[in-house]
């Protein structure tokens, strides 16, 4: 039995070594998809991706898998649309049931100011190729009957933001997947190694040390997320970065009815539907920074009361259970990836709410920004460089409510 299931795990175990081409610190989404690709388009497998606990348990973990790129700016959906290019043929691909569901994405408006911003977002998506338009009640009545469109709620919708393509997918498939192919590839993953310190020689990154000892490297790239300050201390990069909390919650599973999912970037929730039964609902960040991992009861209060101001259904479904997860929010709401002034040194940090979204285009671009020694052009407005540059990407206006 102990034979069978080795033969059957998606990644073998490793004796650390002492020396390897790429150091991936971050067993993420990101940091496996960047492994992958890496290895898949560039040929270079001698990768170690490290990760203080295990595969995916930080915030690709504790996500609420929704995948859009309806945004505010044309930089920030051009990047998201060829994330949903990579997501919708990521199945085959990785040769793994990622359980992809695109059925619709409504962010609603509840005021004339946010009827406006939606027909903006429309008006840029449609320029750069993505499928989004703005929709009134009687369409939202047609398109998801279970929300009420009467003027009974505190915040009647006037409209809504529809995104077709808008869907969810299983975060933790995707993290097997990519865990699965990289290390076909011959790329390390190794679970519970701590990283504590990063070496630099003449502003060059030389290696990094771990709680299982001293590695040399050339490169070094940083997918951690909530924990991007933390790391980047270590090397001496300053980035402009908060963490806060986000918390979300999933109810007992009921039968599938609600194939939509849900948004309102004034009451602050969105909702949807998982593959088991289970209503996923969330909030905003919370406004303090932290690393707090404690639920908090008036999330719940606040939340419940607009949910069934929205969805009356809802009001006697039970809260199966709460979690929280770390954001690493940007002043820009944009991500920040590239180069960085120590040589060798990548990051890739800044995703608020809306990294896993990203997962296939992040690890796609890095690597071929390792791979080419260029920066590619749909990652190039996200350059660390451009807080100093005064050259910013505000993605506040599609970003600011979680997904």
């Amino acid at each position: 039995m102990i034979g069978l299931l080795k033969k059957h795990r998606y990644f073998r175990d490793h004796d650390l070594k002492s020396s390897y081409d790429v150091v991936i610190i971050g067993a993420g989404a990101h940091g496996l998809a960047t492994a992958y690709y890496l290895a898949k388009r560039h040929g270079i497998k001698k990768i170690a991706v490290l990760d203080r606990s295990y595969m995916g348990a930080g915030a690709s973990g504790r996500n609420t898998t929704i995948i859009r790129s309806n945004y505010l700016t044309p930089e920030g959906a051009r990047f998201y649309e060829a994330s949903v290019k990579l997501y919708e043929s990521l199945s085959q691909d990785l040769n793994f049931n990622m359980l992809f569901s695109q059925h619709g994405h409504l962010t609603l408006a509840h005021s004339d100011r946010s009827v406006n911003t939606m027909m903006e977002r429309a008006e840029v998506n449609r320029l750069v190729g993505v499928d989004s338009r703005v929709v009134y009640p009687d369409e939202i009545k047609d398109l998801c009957p279970q929300l009420d469109i009467s003027d009974h709620p505190t915040f009647p919708i006037l409209a809504a933001l529809y995104h077709p393509p808008g869907g969810v997918i299983r975060h933790d498939a995707v993290v097997w997947g990519y865990g699965k192919e990289a290390d076909k590839m011959g790329v390390e993953i190794h679970q519970y190694t701590d990283v504590t310190g990063i070496n630099v020689e003449n502003g060059k990154v030389t290696g990094v040390d771990t709680n299982r000892g001293t590695i040399h490297c050339d490169t070094v790239i940083s997918c951690v997320a909530g924990w991007s300050t933390l790391v980047c201390d270590l090397v001496g990069v300053p980035l402009p970065l908060t963490t806060h909390i986000l918390q979300a919650c999933v109810t007992e599973p009921v039968k599938p009815l609600l194939d939509k999912i849900i948004v309102s970037g004034t009451l602050h929730i969105y909702i949807s539907q998982s593959d088991r039964g289970e209503f996923v609902m969330g909030s905003e960040i919370e406004p303090y920074s932290g690393y707090s991992n404690t639920s908090t009861f008036r999330f719940i209060e606040d939340l419940a009361m607009h949910m069934i101001e929205l969805l009356p259904m809802l009001g006697h479904a039970k809260i199966l259970r709460q979690w929280t997860g770390y954001c690493d929010v940007s002043p820009d709401y944009s991500p920040i990836m590239g180069l960085t002034e120590v040589e060798g040194f990548i990051i890739d940090a800044g995703w608020g709410t809306y990294g896993f979204k990203a997962s296939p285009i992040v690890g796609f671009t890095i690597a071929d920004l390792i791979g080419t020694g260029k920066t590619p052009e749909l990652i190039q407005p996200f350059r660390w460089a451009r807080f100093y540059e005064n050259d910013l990407v505000s993605e506040r206006g599609a970003a600011a409510v979680s997904h």
